[in-house]
């Protein structure tokens, strides 16, 4: 097994857990250098996680230090210039965030970097490494609620923050069967000026290859099962067979009933998300290391799925504004380059109901 050079740009919340994974992958990883315009993160970094140089020029960084792995944990208007940084300076892996990208057509450039530079790239979803969904997973390919019929994904949290998660597991969970038409309703422009930017809510439903039909919402109309203190968990993903149905939250929530449990409920509570999080970014991290050392061992959370995911949804929000249905894959990503523009243009405010 290859030990891979790390290199990273950010040290935030979410900075932290990338480094304190890679860190803790150490056969497979080594931390070589760290970028970061805090000046406190940086030590911190330098000191907590074992980076052994500090920089606060991403560009600089690359260039003296050439690592084989580039991670960057930034905000989604800084994806695109890192990639180019990343095939730049001959980068072989590319990890970062969700949401890839804040238009389709830098989404598509980001997938076409990557393939033209041989690139392999990770976009963390790293909520499939839960407990609640590795068992949902589980009863899926156990073949206990038979063939899958329809899957229905929802957060209560908007399409940039947690929805490009729950399509990505719609796609997992279905064993990644692409979406061959998309119809979308959207409304409500206070959330298109977020850091993250999306429409206040989204309801969509997917066509897929294989004839399941899944239902995508996400925002404050979506089902709320939770109380307001857990609002970023609040997120379920069901999924429905010939023989019955299992489903599975953020929160270690998970529950089926099928043939096994004699069409009987059974309800299981997990490890809760803040008792997970530190870990499940373990898996994914390792299971990186084994597709660079392995072509064959494509990464579930690899870029041209985090991209079709991403289509998907703006491929509803392009329904909702033409009134149309909108067959994928979208031929010219450039059409919808003006989207938020559109839809700060066009979407008007809507109260929230009584």
């Amino acid at each position: 097994m290859t030990r891979y050079r790390l290199a990273q740009v950010g040290l935030g919340q979410r900075g932290r857990i990338h480094a304190d994974a890679f860190r803790r992958n150490d056969d497979r990883f080594e931390l070589v250098a760290l970028c970061e315009l805090d000046p406190e993160r940086l030590e911190y970094g330098v000191e907590n996680y074992g980076f052994q140089e500090a920089y606060d020029d991403a560009e600089k960084m690359l260039a003296e230090t050439r690592p084989d792995v580039f991670c960057f944990v930034t905000l989604p208007d800084l994806r695109l210039p890192m990639v180019e940084l990343a095939a730049q300076y001959g980068v072989k892996g590319l990890a970062f965030e969700k949401p890839m990208a804040t238009s389709l057509k830098e989404a598509w450039t980001i997938r076409q970097i990557c393939a033209d530079a041989g690139i392999k790239a990770v976009v963390s979803h790293q909520q499939k490494y839960l407990s609640s969904m590795q068992a949902l997973k589980a009863v899926i390919e156990q073949d206990e609620i038979g063939d899958i019929t329809e899957i229905h994904a929802t957060t209560q949290a908007w399409l940039s923050k947690l929805g490009t998660h729950f399509t990505d597991y719609v796609l997992w969970a279905n064993g990644g069967s692409r979406a061959q038409w998309v119809v979308g309703h959207v409304h409500g422009p206070k959330l298109l000026d977020d850091s993250h930017p999306s429409p206040d809510y989204i309801l969509g439903q997917v066509g897929l290859g294989n004839g399941v039909r899944a239902v995508i919402e996400c925002g404050y109309l979506a089902p709320k099962r939770m109380d307001n203190e857990h609002f970023w968990v609040d997120n379920r993903l069901t999924v429905y067979g010939a023989h019955g149905y299992v489903w599975a939250e953020t929160d270690g929530g998970w529950g089926t009933a099928n043939r096994v449990t004699g069409g009987e409920a059974v309800v299981h509570q997990g490890d809760t998300w803040l008792m997970q999080q530190p870990n499940i970014q373990l898996p994914y991290i390792r299971e990186f290391a084994d597709w660079l050392d392995d072509d064959t061992r494509v990464h579930s959370c690899n870029v041209d799925m985090a991209y079709h995911g991403y289509e998907i949804l703006e491929g509803m929000c392009l329904s909702a504004l033409n009134n149309t249905r909108i067959d994928l894959p979208i031929a010219n990503p450039a059409d919808t380059a003006d989207l938020f523009a559109r839809m700060r243009r066009e979407l008007t405010d809507v109260a929230p109901p009584a």
